[in-house]
């Protein structure tokens, strides 16, 4: 093998090259660190500060070596006044590399209450008020391999980021593995393309992971492939089970009411063949397909990466 060939293969790829932080809680006023690893060829590397959505640039920070610290970078994520979520993305000669860090504020959540109709919510700012720090992770897309097909869906932790990262540590551990769609709803009363449901490791609808947590008010509308947290009539039971939408006209009403958490980027047909299985009593499909497994993926540089998916005509 050839000295030149050996080069190559010692430079890390663009792919390979990406910002991780060492720790994922980093409390405030605290030293915020992260590794940095860059193709050896560059010539400048940055830390862009990047608004949720747009993918505005908010700040700029050079960076050199294999390590830094976001707070010195950015004194700003320590003083902001109303702190909100942010990705830190790696820049090496002007170009996007690697994924995003997602930066969670660590902030106490509303509490939720269900109303006298037993339908809708209300979010009530918690008492104690306190902003204590930042959760920081990789940006990732969440792959559900099915039987009828492979799932990618981008994930928002910008619009539910407890719901968003409560899904990614369940799918660590291996809860999908093996799991069923247990509810096909292809269309509801008035016609209108409505929800597929599974992610119940008991298989009928009634199972969770042994833990419930409250419900997020998603800033994710309900439309065909966003992935969302099923639950019982106490806003307070989100779990594991989770609905993919068949539509927007079916799902619109569940905006504010269920946790969305995602947008699926590939795998527009294996969501429509499982909506489209035969079902019996309950909605119940008479040969349930089936989630082999679960997993996690990087997600594109901030900003970039495959389209959301709309409902085929």
């Amino acid at each position: 093998m050839s000295r030149c060939l050996i080069a190559l293969l010692l430079l890390p790829s663009a792919a390979a090259a990406q910002i991780k932080p060492e720790r994922l809680y980093n409390g405030i006023n605290r030293p915020f660190p992260v590794k940095v690893s860059v193709p050896r060829a560059t010539r400048e590397a940055s830390v862009q500060l990047l608004a949720p959505g747009t993918a505005e640039v908010v700040a700029t920070a050079n960076v050199a070596g294999d390590k830094a610290d976001l707070a010195k970078l950015f004194p700003n994520l320590w003083t902001a006044k109303a702190p909100r979520m942010l990705y830190a993305q790696l820049v090496a000669d002007g170009r996007k590399i690697g994924p995003a860090i997602v930066l969670q504020p660590m902030t106490n959540p509303p509490v939720v209450r269900l109303n006298a109709d037993g339908k809708t919510v209300d979010f009530l700012p918690d008492e104690d008020q306190a902003y204590a720090g930042i959760r920081a992770y990789v940006d990732k897309h969440l792959v559900l391999n099915t039987s009828m097909g492979r799932m990618e869906f981008r994930l928002r932790p910008d619009a539910a980021p407890n719901t968003a990262f409560t899904i990614m540590e369940l799918v660590k551990g291996g809860l999908y593995t093996d799991t069923i769609w247990h509810r096909v709803v292809a269309k509801r009363a008035d016609g209108s393309p409505f929800v597929i449901q599974g992610g119940d490791p008991a298989g009928t609808g009634s199972g969770g992971p042994g833990f419930a947590y409250a419900l997020e008010k998603s800033t994710l509308p309900h439309d065909f492939g966003v992935i969302s947290i099923a639950r019982s009539t106490d806003p307070n039971t989100n779990g594991c089970q989770v609905f993919v939408c068949l539509s927007r006209e079916g799902t619109k009403h569940l905006d504010g009411r269920y946790a969305s958490f995602g947008q699926l980027v590939r795998g527009a047909d294996a969501v429509l063949k499982i909506g489209a299985v035969p079902v019996g009593k309950e909605d119940r499909p008479l040969n349930p397909p089936k989630i082999h497994g679960a997993e996690l993926i990087d997600a594109a540089p901030y900003g970039t990466g495959p389209a959301v998916l709309s409902r085929p005509n």
